[in-house]
């Protein structure tokens, strides 16, 4: 068998679901653009995509919903200077694109007695960061509810405390193509599995929640038995802590984040405030510090589209321009931000990787992929110890930030108390108050454990949601104010 390079695979796949059962070829979408470029445009492109997702859920034993949907289109957008004209349709036909370039070409001018130059067709480069498969169809139905089953029985069996167990499957197979002004033409296949754990613990009439759960762009195969116990026992564990935490100190003090998910911290207090389209606005805390010191020394932070298998990772973004390795920030010094097309073009840089949106009925605009901070020389155990009194987070719920001011207000889901390095008791109800940009300077120890989340982060900015990870080592962090309940 001789097997396609998968730049050409994925176009070819692209081509059978979203061009060929309506007729379409590239000619078609190259008439559209034309259309929109009769006009005075500085971009304009064409997105189209195919999504089939499912989803299983398990309540009191019972696998009691079960969802399947199929969702195609194309989103047509012209831009010129910073103003953005949007359509899009269901019906993917000749008649409906060239009646969407038509509607948001009015955004500009037209150009008398031009005729547009015929761009070279530029595909998109090689890369293959995950499997072009189908992850509803590497596990049967009978398998997927008795995969549901097991996480139930485990937890149940962990511990007697354990009275409610909840779990989700959900799978997406997701086709999209881009075709743009310049002559793009980008294609990706993007897989996308996630399993969640959630227990409810009981003891002396009081009632504690935990959660597990990960995934990534891959098939159902990877949750093993292995992976499927780690969650349960991670969910479990969160719940049996918390049944014995008290409530939190207040104040301001020193607190140890833990690694992998507190990164959440870093993406909403950090990573949001250093997306380009807030700083071309001048309405971010990080705005106009290009070149100087944001954070301590030794505080890395990068955004990496590029990493394989991951929630967060791209092919191509939805603009058909290839994810990037982006160092935000590198020993404390900012050297850039996150960039879309229409906002590099105007802050005259070059893209990122980073535009993108929640379907075909969005526009795009500059998101994280997977936002992480690189590890340091300290062992967790060594920064623990070095604790006098504060508050040690190894886990997030929600949270807020102000990308003006950069203040943020987080809710830590797992933590302890410790005093003179050592654990003391968990506890419930600490609230983190802060600034992200104060935040980062007040780091004075960091791990060597840099580890990323397990493969659950959702972004949401704008009224649009896209999967995203996060991840950094245990921090130490100067100073924190702690909203407590004690």
């Amino acid at each position: 068998m001789i097997s396609r390079e998968p730049t050409i695979e994925r176009l070819a796949t692209a081509r059978s679901l979203l061009l060929e059962p309506f007729g379409l070829d590239e000619s078609h979408l190259s008439k559209a653009l034309s259309a929109i470029k009769a006009h005075k445009v500085d971009d304009a492109d064409l997105y189209f995509q195919y999504t089939r997702a499912e989803g299983w859920s398990l309540e009191e034993g019972i696998v009691k919903t079960g969802s399947f949907s199929i969702d195609q289109g194309v989103g047509v957008r012209a831009v010129a200077g910073e103003k953005t004209a949007f359509a899009y349709s269901d019906d993917i036909s000749e008649a409906s694109l060239m009646d969407a370039a038509h509607t948001v070409r009015a955004i500009a001018q037209a150009e008398q007695n031009r005729k547009a130059k015929v761009p070279t067709r530029k595909v998109a480069g090689i890369r293959s960061l995950y499997p072009s498969l189908d992850p509803m169809g590497t596990l049967n139905s009978t398998d997927k509810v008795q995969l549901l089953e097991k996480v139930e029985q485990l937890a149940r069996a962990k511990d007697p405390r354990v009275v409610q167990v909840m779990a989700g499957l959900a799978s997406e197979y997701d086709v999209v193509m881009v075709a743009r002004a310049d002559g793009t033409l980008a294609a990706d296949v993007r897989p996308l599995v996630r399993l969640s754990v959630t227990v409810i613990a009981e003891q002396n009439g009081r009632r504690e929640v935990g959660s597990g759960g990960g995934g990534g762009r891959f098939g159902l195969a990877y949750f093993d038995d292995a992976m499927v116990n780690a969650y349960v026992n991670d969910a479990v564990h969160a719940a049996l802590t918390n049944l014995e935490a008290r409530p939190a100190p207040a104040g301001v003090m020193t607190v140890v984040l833990g690694p992998g998910w507190p990164g959440v911290l870093l993406h909403e207090a950090i990573g949001h405030g250093l997306e380009g389209d807030f700083n071309r606005k001048g309405s971010s805390a990080f705005s106009g510090m290009i070149g100087k010191r944001v954070a301590a020394k030794g505080v890395t932070v990068l955004d990496d589209g590029t990493i394989s298998d991951r929630r967060g990772s791209l092919n191509v973004d939805d603009e058909g321009c290839p994810s990037q390795r982006n160092v935000l920030i590198e020993d404390g010094i900012l050297k850039g931000y996150i960039q879309d097309a229409m906002n590099a073009r105007l802050m005259g840089v070059k893209p990122t990787g980073n535009g993108r949106r929640e379907s075909y009925a969005h526009i795009p605009m500059p998101r994280m992929t997977n936002t992480y901070m690189l590890g340091g020389d300290m062992s967790p155990e060594e920064i623990v110890a070095s604790m006098k009194k504060g508050l040690y987070a190894t886990n997030f719920g929600g949270g807020q930030v102000d990308i003006t001011s950069g203040k943020f207000v987080f809710s830590a889901s797992e933590a302890y108390w410790v005093e003179n390095g050592k654990i003391q008791y968990p506890v419930k109800g600490a609230t983190l108050v802060g600034s992200g940009p104060e935040c980062l300077k007040q780091v004075s120890m960091i791990g060597n454990d840099m580890r990323l989340d397990s493969g659950v982060g959702v972004c949401g900015k704008e009224g649009q949601s896209v999967p995203v990870g996060v991840g950094q080592p245990t921090l130490r962090i100067e100073g924190l104010t702690v909203g407590g309940t004690a």
